[in-house]
């Protein structure tokens, strides 16, 4: 049992060791060059900006319920990452719509930073409900922390003129490697993980829709791919929010 447990802090260790022998990542400039950049209604970017409004809704009413106390698909140890999440997503609202307004480093910083408390506080539920109720209550604080340091760290290295994006990958690529391998391997005491997959599944997608953000938009000529992520990528913390509500414990 504890050599299972060591799974997740093996691949944490391997997969960092391998991202940091790779040189610096700077910031691709072009990644502020939408496919999408129409003004409308005297919004620049405009689907962009009003489509991160997707996030406020899902914050909003994730932090509405949870107010009425804990759910029955939810562990009372991991209410305060489940609060964060939601918190997060609210942030995500905000610091999007700022960031599309007017695309640039100093904006994306806004735009990163709640990215990182929300998928952090997701990554400490499933290590809490997969794991260990404890070691994911535990880990919530230093999880949070690395998120945010990887965000300023980027910052910090763009402005001496040598960006490096590499703990930021890390923080965003490494949980997408642990948690399906949580979800395969490990019992959680609501049973199904069903809800959960969902969450990870569309996650995924919205990544996808990002990639292709140039060639939905020539595809259908209204929505780009990055509007579509925004989209998607809210209606995972929705169906968090699902999975918190509509599970019992097995």
């Amino acid at each position: 049992m504890q050599a299972r447990h060591s799974i997740p802090v093996l691949l944490t260790v391997v997969l960092a060791a391998a991202l940091f022998l790779l040189p610096p990542i700077p910031q691709d400039e072009d990644y502020h060059a939408f496919a999408d950049g129409r003004t409308l209604l005297g919004i620049p970017n405009c689907l962009n900006v009003i489509s991160s409004a997707a996030f406020l809704l899902a914050g909003a009413a994730g932090l509405s319920c949870l107010a009425r106390g804990v759910p029955p698909g939810a562990m009372p140890e991991l209410m305060t990452a489940c609060r964060i999440f939601f918190a997060g997503m609210l942030l995500i609202g905000m610091g999007s719509a700022c960031y599309h307004l007017a695309p640039d480093n100093r904006s994306l910083v806004w735009d990163r930073l709640p990215m990182t408390l929300s998928f952090m506080a997701f990554f400490s539920v499933l290590l809490g409900e997969y794991v260990s109720a404890r070691a994911g209550a535990r880990l919530l604080w230093p999880l949070l922390l690395a998120g945010v340091l990887s965000v300023l760290y980027w910052w910090l290295t763009e402005q001496r003129g040598h960006g490096d994006l590499r703990p930021y990958v890390l923080v965003q690529f490494l949980p997408m490697v642990i948690m399906p391998l949580l979800l395969l391997f490990y019992k959680s005491p609501f049973g199904s993980s069903g809800w959960l997959w969902l969450v990870l599944v569309v996650y995924a997608a919205s990544k996808l829709a990002e990639l292709g953000d140039a060639f939905l938009f020539e595809l259908t000529g209204i929505i780009s791919g990055h509007t579509l992520k925004h989209v998607l990528a809210a209606t995972g913390g929705l169906l968090f929010l699902g999975a918190l509500y509509y599970r019992r414990r097995a």
